[in-house]
C-alpha cells in the first residue's frame, strides 16, 4: 500500500470532512443498530429504529419485556428479523446480567471482551468490533464490506474479515474517536466510490489505487 493508515486517514477526513458516525442518542441504539444493519442498508434500520423509539425510546427494560412478535414486527423493515430479534434479546439479557454497567463491563473483560461479545447469539466479527468502536470506545479496525474493498483497490488483498482485521494495524496515536471516525470515512468513501465489482468513477485515491 502506497498511504500509511494514518495518511489514508488524513487524506479521507480532509477530502470527506467529519462523519459523526455513530448516529445515535444512547448505547442502546447503537446496539441495536449494529445489530439491524447486518445484511442490509442503513435506510432500512432507521425505519426499524424509527419503530422501536416509539414503542420502547431504547428503554432495555421496555425492549425486554416485549412480546417476541412485536418485536421481530417492529423490526421487520431491517430484514432477518428472527435471527436479528433474538440477538437483540441476547444482548440485552447479557447486558441486564451486567446492570446495565457499561463501564464495569468494560473493567471487568478488558482484553477478553470481544472474545465475550463473539459469544452472544447473532454476533459476528463486525458487530463485536463496532460494539467495541462505538459503545466500549475501544481503539479497533472495523475490516466490514466497503472497507475490505478499499484496502484491495489499495494493493491489501483480503479474503475474508478476519483476514484484513489481522493485516491492517491502527497507529499508536489513534484515539476512540479517530477509530470511530475512521470507519465512518471508509464507509462514506465506499458508499460513494466502490461496487463489489471495483472503483465507480474518479476519485480522490486514484493515485494510490494498484
Amino acid at each position: 500500500m502506497k498511504l500509511t493508515v494514518q495518511e489514508l486517514y488524513d487524506c479521507l477526513y480532509d477530502n470527506l470532512g467529519p462523519q459523526g458516525w455513530w448516529p445515535a442518542e444512547d448505547n442502546f441504539e447503537i446496539i441495536i443498530g449494529a445489530i439491524l444493519v447486518q445484511n442490509t442498508n442503513w435506510r432500512n434500520v432507521e425505519h426499524s429504529l424509527s419503530n422501536l423509539r416509539k414503542a420502547t425510546q431504547f428503554d432495555p427494560e421496555r425492549i425486554l419485556n416485549l412480546h417476541l412478535s412485536e418485536l421481530q414486527s417492529l423490526i421487520r423493515p431491517s430484514g432477518f428479523y428472527k435471527n436479528k430479534s433474538a440477538a437483540i434479546i441476547a444482548v440485552f439479557t447479557w447486558l441486564k446480567s451486567h446492570e446495565y454497567d457499561f463501564k464495569a463491563i468494560d473493567k471487568l473483560y478488558t482484553t477478553e471482551l470481544r472474545s465475550e461479545l463473539l459469544k452472544l447469539r447473532g454476533i459476528g466479527f463486525e458487530t463485536a468490533d463496532v460494539l467495541l468502536v462505538y459503545v466500549f470506545e475501544r481503539v479497533v479496525f472495523i475490516a466490514d464490506t466497503y472497507t475490505r474493498r478499499l484496502f484491495n483497490a489499495l494493493g491489501v488483498q483480503s479474503k475474508s474479515y478476519m483476514d484484513l482485521y489481522n493485516k491492517v494495524t491502527l497507529p499508536d496515536t489513534f484515539t476512540p474517536l479517530h477509530a470511530q471516525e475512521f470507519h465512518g470515512l471508509l464507509d462514506e468513501f465506499g458508499k460513494r466510490y466502490l461496487t463489489a465489482k471495483g472503483v465507480k468513477g474518479a476519485t480522490f485515491l486514484d493515485d494510490y489505487f494498484l
